[in-house]
């Protein structure tokens, strides 16, 4: 009877092992665009930010607020820092995969 869980863990591992490798260059891959869209995205903000506080202090309060609203979200500490939550999320999957099947 032992000897039947053995086999059914190896085809169980042998099963997983594909999603595991996807899973790991699905985050390798999106950790490089995390990285370098960061950096665009850190530049876009700033322009957008000082575009901001110029139409807030010259033309619009509300048009003013809106592109400040913008700059926090395509900053680094706005949907970046989402995009890393979710993709920590995918590792922690990852290794609960591999926790679970290949202990």
């Amino acid at each position: 009877m032992y000897e039947g869980g053995t086999v059914m863990r190896l085809i169980l591992k042998i099963l997983a092992a594909p999603l595991v490798v996807a899973l790991t260059l699905f985050v390798w891959i999106c950790t490089i665009l995390l990285y370098c869209t960061g950096m665009v995205l850190g530049l876009a903000a700033l322009v957008v930010a000082l575009l901001g506080v110029a139409v807030l202090v010259t033309y619009s309060l509300q048009n003013g607020i809106i592109l400040l609203v913008i700059a926090f979200l395509i900053s680094p500490m706005g949907l970046p820092t989402a995009a890393a939550w979710l993709l920590g999320k995918v590792q922690g999957l990852r290794y609960a995969i591999q926790d679970r099947i290949y202990r």
